[in-house]
């Protein structure tokens, strides 16, 4: 009997350990980082605008200089404008058709400010604020100062128009992607320098 209980007994143990082996491995599970770049989502309040708002001052490193208490006046000019880009478009003569006027950028429409009273092409020019646009031509821009402040795009109103002026172009072998305006400085006062696709213009500015 004892003998007949131990065979059953050897039996058994060897039927597991056949089962175990017959047994497919577990796969091995490799732990992972979690997705720590997580998608951006849309902003609720302000989307990124294509023709990004940008300012120039001259003397062009002003903001810099009175943080560091070097400036000892305010500046001589400052343009705030936005900046399109070209984005493998012909501008001039296409885009921005001869003899229509343009913003000088766009959305809101380009802003001057003069701290003090300058002179352009012998015209007295008062210290003040002034909308800027442009009438551009084939071998030439018309600059217009204008008094409508505070306006979006631009809605032409003669009546206030302040000063006008006939500034040539250049053509240049290097294209400008985005619509570039800074100050140069020059022995009479600063250029205020107008670029974008092969297209350069200067406004002279005395003070």
């Amino acid at each position: 009997m004892k003998f007949l209980i131990g065979f059953a007994l050897i039996f058994g143990l060897i039927s597991c350990n056949e089962h175990k082996s017959q047994s497919p491995p577990r796969p091995t599970l490799v732990p992972k980082d979690s997705n720590l770049v997580k998608k951006d989502t849309a902003n609720p309040y302000a989307p990124l605008d294509i023709s990004p708002m940008d300012m120039s001052y001259f003397p062009v490193n002003y903001p810099i200089e009175k943080m560091s208490g070097k400036a000892a006046k305010l500046p001589v000019a400052r343009v705030i404008y936005s900046r399109p880009h070209r984005q493998g478009r012909r501008i001039f003569g296409a885009l921005l058709k001869y003899g229509e006027p343009w913003r000088l950028g766009a959305n809101e429409a380009t802003e001057i400010e003069f701290f003090q009273p300058v002179t352009i092409q012998n015209k007295k020019v008062p210290k003040g604020k002034y909308v800027m646009y442009c009438i551009p031509q084939q071998d030439n821009w018309q600059i217009v100062l204008n008094k409508n402040l505070n306006t979006w795009g631009l809605k032409t109103e003669p009546k206030y128009d302040a000063f006008k002026f006939e500034i040539p172009i250049q053509i240049t072998n290097d294209p400008i992607e985005y619509f570039s305006m800074v100050f140069q400085k020059t022995d009479k006062g600063a250029d205020l320098v107008m670029a974008w696709d092969t297209v350069l213009a200067r406004l002279p500015i005395q003070f």
